[in-house]
Protein backbone atom coordinates (compact mmCIF):
# COMPACT_ATOMS: atom_id res chain seq x y z
CA UNK A 1 0.00 0.00 0.00
CA UNK A 2 1.05 3.64 -0.23
CA UNK A 3 3.31 3.99 2.80
CA UNK A 4 4.02 7.69 2.89
CA UNK A 5 4.90 10.81 0.99
CA UNK A 6 8.09 11.84 -0.81
CA UNK A 7 8.52 15.61 -1.15
CA UNK A 8 10.50 16.30 -4.32
CA UNK A 9 11.77 19.77 -3.40
CA UNK A 10 13.33 18.65 -0.11
CA UNK A 11 13.89 14.96 -1.00
CA UNK A 12 12.23 14.13 2.30
CA UNK A 13 10.05 11.13 3.07
CA UNK A 14 7.39 11.33 5.75
CA UNK A 15 4.28 9.59 6.99
CA UNK A 16 0.91 10.48 5.52
CA UNK A 17 -0.19 11.94 8.83
CA UNK A 18 2.92 14.15 9.04
CA UNK A 19 2.30 15.35 5.47
CA UNK A 20 -1.23 16.33 6.55
CA UNK A 21 0.12 18.11 9.65
CA UNK A 22 2.50 20.12 7.43
CA UNK A 23 -0.31 21.06 5.04
CA UNK A 24 1.12 19.00 2.15
CA UNK A 25 -1.99 16.80 1.94
CA UNK A 26 -5.58 17.70 2.74
CA UNK A 27 -7.17 15.93 5.70
CA UNK A 28 -9.55 14.12 3.31
CA UNK A 29 -6.78 12.78 1.06
CA UNK A 30 -4.70 11.76 4.08
CA UNK A 31 -7.56 9.92 5.71
CA UNK A 32 -8.43 7.80 2.66
CA UNK A 33 -4.76 6.86 2.22
CA UNK A 34 -4.48 5.85 5.88
CA UNK A 35 -7.75 3.93 5.70
CA UNK A 36 -6.37 2.05 2.70
CA UNK A 37 -3.28 1.17 4.76
CA UNK A 38 -5.37 -0.08 7.68
CA UNK A 39 -7.66 -2.04 5.33
CA UNK A 40 -4.69 -3.82 3.76
CA UNK A 41 -3.22 -5.01 7.04
CA UNK A 42 -1.15 -2.36 8.77
CA UNK A 43 -0.59 1.33 9.30
CA UNK A 44 2.94 2.03 8.07
CA UNK A 45 5.54 4.17 9.78
CA UNK A 46 7.67 4.85 6.68
CA UNK A 47 10.36 6.68 8.63
CA UNK A 48 11.12 3.70 10.88
CA UNK A 49 9.90 1.18 8.27
CA UNK A 50 7.51 -0.43 10.75
CA UNK A 51 4.11 -2.03 10.22
CA UNK A 52 1.72 -1.25 13.05
CA UNK A 53 -1.81 -1.99 14.12
CA UNK A 54 -4.07 1.05 14.37
CA UNK A 55 -3.78 0.95 18.19
CA UNK A 56 0.04 0.89 17.99
CA UNK A 57 0.13 3.63 15.34
CA UNK A 58 -2.05 5.92 17.48
CA UNK A 59 0.02 5.17 20.61
CA UNK A 60 3.27 5.95 18.75
CA UNK A 61 1.94 9.14 17.15
CA UNK A 62 2.12 7.79 13.58
CA UNK A 63 -1.56 8.76 13.30
CA UNK A 64 -3.50 11.23 15.39
CA UNK A 65 -6.01 10.10 17.98
CA UNK A 66 -8.74 12.07 16.22
CA UNK A 67 -8.62 9.47 13.41
CA UNK A 68 -8.22 6.38 15.55
CA UNK A 69 -11.87 5.30 15.42
CA UNK A 70 -12.13 5.80 11.66
CA UNK A 71 -8.97 3.76 11.16
CA UNK A 72 -10.12 1.03 13.55
CA UNK A 73 -13.23 0.79 11.40
CA UNK A 74 -11.09 0.43 8.24
CA UNK A 75 -8.95 -2.19 10.00
CA UNK A 76 -12.06 -4.37 10.29
CA UNK A 77 -11.65 -4.97 6.57
CA UNK A 78 -8.81 -7.25 7.74
CA UNK A 79 -10.13 -8.59 11.04
CA UNK A 80 -13.73 -8.92 9.88
CA UNK A 81 -17.04 -7.31 10.76
CA UNK A 82 -19.55 -8.71 13.21
CA UNK A 83 -22.85 -9.65 11.65
CA UNK A 84 -25.44 -8.09 14.01
CA UNK A 85 -27.97 -10.80 13.15
CA UNK A 86 -25.84 -13.93 13.55
CA UNK A 87 -22.83 -12.73 15.57
CA UNK A 88 -20.56 -14.33 12.93
CA UNK A 89 -17.43 -12.72 11.55
CA UNK A 90 -18.04 -11.60 7.99
CA UNK A 91 -15.84 -10.11 5.30
CA UNK A 92 -15.71 -6.53 4.05
CA UNK A 93 -17.72 -7.46 0.95
CA UNK A 94 -20.37 -9.28 2.99
CA UNK A 95 -20.62 -6.26 5.32
CA UNK A 96 -21.10 -4.07 2.23
CA UNK A 97 -23.85 -6.36 0.96
CA UNK A 98 -25.66 -6.17 4.31
CA UNK A 99 -25.35 -2.36 4.37
CA UNK A 100 -23.22 -2.44 7.52
CA UNK A 101 -20.80 -0.02 5.88
CA UNK A 102 -21.30 2.89 3.50
CA UNK A 103 -20.97 1.73 -0.10
CA UNK A 104 -18.35 4.14 -1.46
CA UNK A 105 -16.25 3.71 1.68
CA UNK A 106 -16.41 -0.08 1.43
CA UNK A 107 -15.58 -0.03 -2.27
CA UNK A 108 -12.46 2.06 -1.58
CA UNK A 109 -11.24 -0.42 1.03
CA UNK A 110 -12.00 -3.45 -1.16
CA UNK A 111 -10.23 -1.84 -4.08
CA UNK A 112 -7.15 -1.16 -1.96
CA UNK A 113 -7.05 -4.84 -0.93
CA UNK A 114 -7.32 -6.08 -4.52
CA UNK A 115 -4.67 -3.60 -5.72
CA UNK A 116 -2.22 -4.77 -3.05
CA UNK A 117 -2.46 -8.51 -3.53
CA UNK A 118 -5.96 -9.85 -3.04
CA UNK A 119 -9.09 -9.77 -0.92
CA UNK A 120 -8.45 -10.48 2.76
CA UNK A 121 -10.33 -13.45 4.19
CA UNK A 122 -11.05 -12.34 7.78
CA UNK A 123 -11.68 -15.86 9.02
CA UNK A 124 -8.21 -17.11 8.06
CA UNK A 125 -6.58 -13.63 7.90
CA UNK A 126 -4.86 -14.18 4.62
CA UNK A 127 -5.29 -12.84 1.13
CA UNK A 128 -7.14 -14.72 -1.56
CA UNK A 129 -7.22 -14.08 -5.29
CA UNK A 130 -10.44 -12.70 -6.74
CA UNK A 131 -11.44 -16.15 -8.13
CA UNK A 132 -11.22 -17.74 -4.66
CA UNK A 133 -13.04 -14.76 -3.16
CA UNK A 134 -15.90 -15.45 -5.61
CA UNK A 135 -16.14 -19.06 -4.39
CA UNK A 136 -16.18 -18.04 -0.72
CA UNK A 137 -18.83 -15.38 -1.25
CA UNK A 138 -16.40 -12.51 -0.56
CA UNK A 139 -16.95 -10.99 -4.01
CA UNK A 140 -19.43 -11.07 -6.89
CA UNK A 141 -19.88 -10.12 -10.53
CA UNK A 142 -21.62 -6.83 -9.76
CA UNK A 143 -18.74 -5.67 -7.55
CA UNK A 144 -16.26 -6.86 -10.15
CA UNK A 145 -18.03 -4.68 -12.75
CA UNK A 146 -17.89 -1.67 -10.44
CA UNK A 147 -14.16 -2.10 -9.89
CA UNK A 148 -13.40 -3.09 -13.51
CA UNK A 149 -15.14 -0.08 -14.96
CA UNK A 150 -14.43 2.68 -12.49
CA UNK A 151 -16.50 5.83 -12.80
CA UNK A 152 -16.16 8.96 -10.73
CA UNK A 153 -18.11 7.39 -7.88
CA UNK A 154 -15.53 4.68 -7.41
CA UNK A 155 -12.45 6.78 -8.05
CA UNK A 156 -12.02 7.53 -4.38
CA UNK A 157 -8.32 8.45 -4.36
CA UNK A 158 -7.07 11.93 -5.17
CA UNK A 159 -3.78 12.71 -6.90
CA UNK A 160 -2.70 16.04 -5.37
CA UNK A 161 -0.24 16.63 -8.23
CA UNK A 162 -2.79 16.50 -11.04
CA UNK A 163 -6.02 17.14 -9.07
CA UNK A 164 -7.50 13.94 -10.54
CA UNK A 165 -9.68 11.36 -8.86
CA UNK A 166 -8.19 7.92 -9.43
CA UNK A 167 -8.60 4.32 -8.43
CA UNK A 168 -6.14 3.02 -5.84
CA UNK A 169 -4.33 1.00 -8.51
CA UNK A 170 -3.94 4.08 -10.72
CA UNK A 171 -2.54 6.09 -7.81
CA UNK A 172 -0.20 3.23 -6.82
CA UNK A 173 1.15 3.14 -10.37
CA UNK A 174 2.14 6.81 -10.05
CA UNK A 175 4.04 6.23 -6.82
CA UNK A 176 7.77 5.73 -6.28
CA UNK A 177 9.17 2.54 -4.77
CA UNK A 178 12.07 2.87 -2.35
CA UNK A 179 14.56 0.20 -3.46
CA UNK A 180 16.03 -0.13 0.05
CA UNK A 181 12.83 -0.65 2.04
CA UNK A 182 10.43 -1.76 -0.71
CA UNK A 183 7.97 0.88 0.53
CA UNK A 184 5.83 2.85 -1.92
CA UNK A 185 5.68 6.65 -1.67
CA UNK A 186 3.33 9.20 -3.19
CA UNK A 187 5.69 11.74 -4.73
CA UNK A 188 4.59 15.36 -4.26
CA UNK A 189 5.70 17.99 -6.78
CA UNK A 190 6.26 20.56 -4.05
Amino acid sequence: SIAGVYVQSTKQTMSIYEAKSKGLLTPGTSLVLLEAQAATGFVIDPVKNKKLSVEEAAAQGVVGNEWKNKLLSAERAVTGYKDPYTGNTISLFQALKKDLIVKDHGIRLLEAQIATGGIIDPVYSHRVPVEVAYQRGYFDEEMNQILDDPDDDTKGFFDPNTQENLTYLQLLERCLRDPDTGLTFLSLNK
